[in-house]
């Protein structure tokens, strides 16, 4: 997955996936206008699909493997 450099705004919980209704972590901004959002599987699943017709790719599918830091880590 390609991710994009410019800001974007991130995805919450409330973002679903428009294939299967999950959690979305991939945001596809297609050359003609709107967006579609995935979950990390179908994101994975129609990446090379994607790159053809997407003007930006927001991949925050590491955000599934990272480990949120602990409330005593936070306060350092």
């Amino acid at each position: 997955m390609t991710t994009v450099l410019t800001p974007a705004t991130p995805l919450t919980a409330a973002d679903r996936c428009d294939r299967c209704g999950a959690q979305a972590y991939v945001r596809v901004v297609l050359l003609s206008g709107g967006e579609l959002l995935f979950c990390a599987h179908h994101g994975r699943k129609f990446e090379p699909e994607l790159k053809k017709i997407a003007a930006e790719i927001q991949d925050e599918t590491q955000r599934l493997t990272s480990v949120p830091a602990s409330p005593a880590e936070e306060e350092r």
